[in-house]
């Protein structure tokens, strides 16, 4: 990915070829753009790999799958993920606030996404090269 896309561009007017960042990025999740209201990230999950069961109660997140195979499970609790669907390439996933949600790579390459979480969930110019680096992140908050 270019310097352009690895550098979190926001709050400052941006566009984006989206479909070649989704597709050029190979790190588990980058912000590509935070506003205020609003953030944008892409991410690459490897193959048997997962965005991790987690819930978002004071924001919606809409991804966009550009490459690959998925399994999306949602639900109103952990242990009741009763919303369960297989998606690939072109195919949109809309997370209402407050469900339980995750995205699992069922495919045999990389899953290429991008998501828009509004408001921002991640801090400004986030960069994780993995899910345990992302893990970790998540633990220091």
């Amino acid at each position: 990915m270019s310097d352009e896309h690895t550098r979190d561009a926001g709050p400052e007017p941006y566009v984006v070829d989206i479909e070649q960042a989704t597709l050029s990025n190979s790190t588990f999740r980058t912000a590509l753009w935070t506003g205020e209201h609003l953030q944008m990230t892409v991410m690459s999950i490897p193959v048997g790999g997962e965005v991790g069961l987690e819930m978002h109660d004071d924001r919606d997140q809409f991804l966009r799958l550009e490459a690959g195979r998925a399994r999306v499970q949602m639900g109103p609790a952990k242990d009741d993920l009763s919303f369960d669907r297989e998606v690939e390439a072109d195919w949109v996933i809309l997370v209402p606030a407050s469900s339980w949600h995750n995205v699992t790579n069922i495919g045999d390459e990389p899953l290429k996404l991008y998501s828009l979480y509004a408001p921002p969930e991640h801090p400004k110019d986030t960069l994780h090269q993995t899910k345990a680096e992302s893990d970790a992140a998540e633990h220091e908050h």
